[in-house]
């Protein structure tokens, strides 16, 4: 029997809804404004769309986000696949809580604490190594890398848990050895959870605002960090020109994997 869920979750559920959603549809709307002003509408135009096309800055600072993203996710899932191998397959070690505490400290100390501490870090790095020489995309990466990683490791770790160590001792019964297994048979079945890892380090690098700001110096400015200078001088339609565009390349993304992920779901059962 089907539990029907109360009329008053179904009604908080839509006030939640509609108050997330019901400003970013502003948003969207106000991003065809023809008047510079977002608070007052002057009738439908394209020409923001035009202008921000057009504004070398913004698109130097989402090619530099793009960039810094791809980068730092990467390495926060190499890392991250290490982390949760170490955690999964090796069991209880000497170290394995202090390397517990050290890879789950970042989730939780807030960004502010963050990006200071990675500040500090490079600023006496400078002063006994000679690097990095101020701070730029490369001390971005780091830090990115840096909380990144401890993400991807609860998200592979999840998977490698629920994995089938059957099929390696399979792979190994058949005259595989390691690595050999690890990339042919681990790698490949896991390739989901590591996507999805990726994705998420790449989302949390490019939306990352407070320990860039920290890190960044002069020429390497992130899309965040543009935007939030440019809307405290006043929010322009050309902002959200961006953001709606950014809304609806993710949205197509979104839709096409939920649409590819329903087509496979009858040959999987077949």
């Amino acid at each position: 029997m089907v539990r029907q869920v109360p009329r008053l979750f179904i009604l908080l559920g839509i006030c939640g809804f509609l108050a997330l959603y019901i400003p970013v549809v502003v948003m969207m709307v106000y991003s065809f404004n023809a008047g510079k002003l977002s608070s007052v509408w002057a009738g439908f135009s394209w020409k923001w769309y035009g202008v921000l096309f057009g504004n070398e800055a913004l698109l130097e600072a989402l090619g530099k986000s793009l960039l810094i993203a791809g980068v730092a996710a990467s390495l926060s899932t190499i890392f991250g696949v290490l982390i949760a191998a170490c955690f999964v397959r090796f069991g209880r070690f000497r170290g394995r809580l202090l390397l517990s505490a050290l890879a789950s400290a970042p989730l939780v100390i807030p960004e502010v604490v963050m990006g200071l501490s990675m500040l500090l870090l490079f600023i006496a790095m400078e002063q006994l190594l000679g690097w990095p020489q101020g701070r730029g995309i490369d001390t971005i990466i780091i830090a990115h890398a840096t909380f990144g990683m401890c993400f991807a490791a609860v998200v592979i770790q999840a998977r490698l848990r629920q994995f089938d160590k059957g099929l390696e001792e399979a792979a190994m019964d058949l005259g595989a050895r390691q690595p050999f297994v690890f990339f042919s048979v681990t790698l490949p079945l896991i390739a989901p959870a590591i996507i999805s890892a990726w994705l998420l380090t790449f989302t949390l690098s490019f939306d990352d605002l407070v320990i860039a700001s920290f890190v960044s110096g002069p020429g390497s400015s992130t899309l965040p960090i543009v935007i939030f200078s440019k809307v405290r001088l006043g929010v322009t339609p050309e902002i959200n020109a961006i953001a709606t565009l950014m809304i609806v390349i993710i949205g197509v993304g979104v839709t096409m994997g939920a649409f590819f992920m329903r087509r496979k779901k009858p040959d999987d059962m077949t």
